[in-house]
């Protein structure tokens, strides 16, 4: 699994590779001019890979690239950027944000200095006084910016004339590569940031790695595509980082799904429980049902109002049907088998006698320490009667969309406000949380944070969550932890969603296609070599 740093994370890293300039500034002489190379050197590495990005974009003379540096390090990297795009034939003019005349640090500085004793001043235009005298410089959309005005150091909105920068560059849309961050943008989950007033990039090359407000989909218009150099890092540093949140890849989901004996029977690969459907929703039941046959356990059973019956034999024949005998509703809700993997809320509707059959079920869970699957209309009904919310069993797994957890936990008005309340719920109430969305994130009790990137848009489809629950209680059915069943599951319905894709196309694929390619998704994660994963 890759990193996912926090600020602080970056902070660290940085100040072991580089060291502090209040730190610096307090040795000997000899000392400090050691410790100011070092800095000199970790920056023209940094604008030697920014270059060649620019120059990967095979920039012309017509269209020309725009260099846009601050005052602190992310301007060095940009006039470090400058200075090799020149010495490889491509002249970039540079605007450089002094204001003052005596605001730049000892790495701009130095940048600035060595830009123009090799170039010349011909291609540098040092704004000094950003008033009247100031005419913002020419562009359209064949221009490549690179935007060196603030990187994660600096963590404020920008104001000002800064702010007028980044919104007549959003407002002209050239092609924007930030260095380290868009400038404006903060690496923590802010909430509230007004995005015209942040530089808009189309590629952000993060120098550390990213943090968890790449992934939101507010920011999603300001980073765009991202992508980590390979500069060198405090070695001893970067080991004694112990990340809380991480990408999930192929190789970890291998290490813990659950491979069949060859003579193993389906009694000894588990058994699976899901309560879902009802008048005029037995689709989920069936997605979910069918899902769950497709994850490797050995048995499956729905439980469903008595209308489901016909239905269900017939969509789902190899799995079994129990009923408690409401005709349109789940009333009760037992698990008379004791089966491990438990889901509940698909098509369950939130009638008066659902909620109190689910109330009275929670309850029970809750005193025998069972841990549930939790989707759905199962997630409205305890929003319904949110005192439900304290009886859910430990280590049990929710799995709302946005909407579902808005109702649930209040309304938010960005993704990152939702993370951090998952955050906090997950943590009060020893639960995993599924925050559904182009990038899900599964939030563990103990504050681990797994971040999915297997996703694809054939997933914005009716019923590919009701997909999601059926694969996840057959994977907990098969004795899988259930946070690490709730991982693995995010990424096997990624991936299923993407080979139903390339049969039916993104805007054909149906939530039906996805759970029929659950059991290719699975072997092509088990084995890459013959599949090509």
């Amino acid at each position: 699994m890759k990193n996912i740093y926090t600020p602080a994370d970056i902070d660290r890293i940085m100040a072991a590779t580089i060291g502090r300039l209040d730190d610096i500034a307090a040795l000997d002489e000899g000392r400090r001019e050691l410790c100011m190379e070092r800095r000199a050197a970790f920056v023209a590495t940094v604008g030697e890979q920014v270059a060649a990005e620019v120059l990967a974009l095979e920039p012309s003379q017509k269209a020309g690239v725009l260099i846009f540096a601050g005052d602190g390090i992310c301007g060095a990297y940009a006039l470090a950027t400058a200075s090799m795009l020149h010495s490889r034939g491509c002249p970039a003019n540079v605007v450089l944000f002094n204001i003052g005349g005596d605001m730049l640090s000892p790495d701009a500085l130095r940048a600035r200095n060595e830009f123009i004793e090799e170039f010349g001043q011909e291609y540098l235009q040092e704004v000094i006084n950003p008033g009247p005298g100031f005419t913002m410089p020419e562009m359209t959309r064949r221009t490549i910016v690179v935007d060196g005005i603030f990187g994660s150091e600096y963590r404020k909105p920008l104001r000002g004339g800064y702010q007028a920068v980044a919104r007549y560059i959003n407002e002209h849309s050239p092609r924007v590569i930030s260095i380290d961050l868009p400038s404006g943008m903060t690496t923590d989950l802010s909430v509230g940031m007004i995005n015209r007033n942040i530089v808009h990039a189309d590629l952000t090359l993060t120098l550390v790695g990213p943090t968890l407000a790449f992934f939101m989909p507010e920011n999603a218009e300001l980073v765009g595509r991202w992508k980590t150099l390979e500069v060198p890092f405090d070695a001893d540093a970067m080991a004694a980082v112990h990340c809380s949140s991480r990408i999930i890849d192929a190789k970890a989901v291998r290490t813990v799904l659950p491979e069949r004996p060859p003579y193993s029977s389906k009694a000894d690969l588990g058994d699976a429980l899901i309560f879902a459907g009802s008048y005029g929703m037995l689709g989920a039941a069936v997605l979910a049902t069918r899902a769950a046959t497709r994850s490797g356990c050995g048995k499956v059973t729905c439980h469903g109002p008595r209308c489901a019956f016909f239905v269900m034999q017939t969509a789902v024949p190899s799995a079994m049907f129990t009923t408690d005998g409401g005709d349109v509703d789940i009333r009760r809700f037992e698990n008379p088998r004791e089966c491990l993997g438990v889901a509940i809320g698909p098509g369950i509707g939130h009638s008066d006698d659902t909620v109190r059959g689910l109330e009275v079920f929670l309850k029970s869970c809750f005193a025998t320490g069972k841990p549930l699957i939790l989707d759905a209309d199962a997630l409205n009904c305890i929003a319904e009667k949110p005192s439900m919310i304290d009886f859910i069993p430990a280590r049990s797994v929710l799995t709302p969309h946005a909407g579902e957890f808005d109702r649930l936990f209040g309304p938010h008005i960005s993704h990152s406000s939702r993370v951090l309340k998952a955050l906090e719920m997950a943590s009060r109430h020893k639960i995993v949380i599924v925050l559904k969305g182009h990038y899900t994130f599964t939030v563990w009790p103990d504050g681990s944070v797994v971040v999915n990137a297997s996703g694809t848009q054939a997933l914005a489809t009716a019923g590919s969550g009701d997909v999601l629950t059926g694969l996840m209680a057959g994977l907990v059915a098969q004795k899988m932890m259930p946070e690490v069943a709730a991982v693995a599951a995010v990424y096997i319905h990624g991936v299923a969603g993407r080979i139903a894709a390339r049969v039916n196309g993104v805007n054909g694929t149906t939530a039906e296609d996805i759970a029929d390619a659950i059991g290719p998704a699975i072997d092509s994660i088990l084995n890459p070599r013959r599949q090509g994963v």
